[in-house]
């Protein structure tokens, strides 16, 4: 089964990915910041981390970078809201820092699910549509 890392300070949003991605079969884990997020990545070795831009304690941009460090290579989704130009920006650099896909706030269950579907359509072919 395929796992998944939420990483995100509103308790709303991980509710509802946790709902969706599970609802499609992933296995999901949660942490509600950049810290915390780490230690899950570094101990639960996901197959794709889906983490927030803007967290207390240590920041989506942060968290990306040190994931990299690591030997373990994840899928990373950013995600991030605000306002249009200075989301945009945070959203490109997360790219360039080794996210391998953006998405904006407010995204539908199914955005999301199509991102991980273009990802792990071998492993989740319930996703394919």
């Amino acid at each position: 089964m395929t796992r998944i890392l939420i990483i995100d300070d509103e308790p709303y949003v991980r509710a509802f990915m946790r709902q969706a991605l599970e609802r499609a079969g992933y296995v999901v884990s949660e942490a509600a910041n950049g810290c915390e997020g780490l230690r899950l990545y570094t101990s639960l070795r996901p197959d794709c981390v889906i983490t927030d831009l803007y967290m207390p304690e240590k920041e989506g941009l942060e968290s990306i970078i040190e994931m990299r460090q690591h030997a373990h290579r994840a899928r990373i989704i950013a995600i991030s809201g605000g306002v249009d130009a200075y989301l945009f920006s945070f959203l490109k650099a997360a790219k360039q820092l080794g996210a391998d896909a953006v998405l904006s706030k407010p995204f539908s269950a199914e955005a999301l699910l199509r991102q991980l579907g273009q990802f792990f359509a071998d492993v989740d072919p319930i996703l394919v549509q």
